[in-house]
């Protein structure tokens, strides 16, 4: 434990040093506070409840994004710096909120778990036709699919890897971090049998969703996904690319458009009403409504019969 002391009374001075030039914030709350468990600060929240549920009464967490809003345009505020720089372990996704890869580039990798570098990302692509080359986005700079959390048999495996991390840095409680990520691997193992078994005979297998968040839930359970946007949801989609949308899914006889919770519907429902459909919200699960009691699981079993309704199940 000396080691682990001394590391954390130098972060604590460094990130003194960072803030003190007028910023005029109080650290008090910052991540280095509890020197009884191991601070974790998770980049948004499905790495948030993977740290939480891996690493039980054991581990501190604090989640960079604010329940309600959208992560991937985060911008840290002086006092998360100081946070990022005292915590001993970050977990983040590489790629998928700048501001966070900016303030983890330059520290030490035993203090940095990226998701993205031990659960190898899909392409773009992967799950549907979304057009991407189509509308010229640059999808944060590479044709990776972030939303990994989606398929909870990837998810098993990351909380796999995190206990794994964990244990090095707190040997003392090596097993119970490896029993609670087998408890979240049986959690995740039964969410993906109700998914593979509820989506199995359905009429219509296309979802029209406002951003490609979900192809890894497409790809796992032979969805086919058509984004009305990219990677990234605040991209208004051009009228080619909605002409495109209206034609698939009339195709297709779409009797919904899914938007999600935290951007705005108004693009789904213009669909909507060229195609007679319904709109539904599907969440990517990026973050959760401010207030919101609900958690990943939760959350996934809502979509799940949210899904079931829309393509017509049995």
């Amino acid at each position: 434990m000396t080691n682990r002391t001394t590391s954390r009374v130098l972060a604590a001075a460094t990130a003194l040093l960072a803030l003190s030039a007028g910023a005029g914030c109080s650290i008090g709350g910052a991540a280095g506070a509890d020197p009884q468990r191991v601070d974790v600060v998770a980049a948004f929240y499905p790495l948030q409840f993977l740290a939480e549920r891996v690493g039980g009464d054991a581990v501190r967490v604090t989640n960079l994004a604010k329940p309600g809003a959208e992560p991937h345009d985060l911008e840290l505020s002086p006092s998360q710096v100081g946070e990022v720089t005292e915590a001993e372990m970050i977990v983040y996704l590489k790629g998928f909120q700048p501001a966070v890869d900016e303030a983890v580039a330059q520290d030490d990798d035993d203090r940095v778990f990226d998701v993205a570098g031990v659960q190898p990302l899909l392409d773009a692509s992967a799950g549907g036709h979304n057009h991407e080359e189509e509308q010229g986005e640059e999808q944060h700079g590479h044709a990776k699919d972030p939303h990994v959390w989606l398929d909870p048999t990837r998810l098993a495996g990351i909380g796999d890897q995190l206990a794994k991390r964990l244990g090095k840095i707190d040997p003392d409680h090596a097993a119970d971090f490896t029993a609670r990520a087998t408890a979240l691997r049986a959690d995740l193992t039964a969410l993906d049998g109700e998914f593979t078994q509820g989506l199995a005979t359905c009429q219509r297998r296309e979802i029209v969703t406002s951003h490609a968040a979900f192809g890894y839930l497409a790809d796992r359970y032979r969805l086919d996904q058509v984004g009305i946007t990219g990677l990234t949801p605040d991209v208004e989609p051009s009228p080619q690319r909605l002409a495109q949308v209206i034609e698939e899914a009339k195709e297709h006889r779409a009797s919904t458009i899914f938007f999600e919770s935290l951007v705005s519907p108004k693009v789904a429902e213009t669909i909507a009403g060229q195609v007679g459909a319904k709109t539904a919200v599907l969440d990517p699960i990026e973050g959760l409504a401010a207030g919101s009691g609900s958690d990943y699981l939760s959350v996934m079993r809502t979509n799940l019969q949210t899904l079931r309704t829309a393509l017509s199940c049995s």
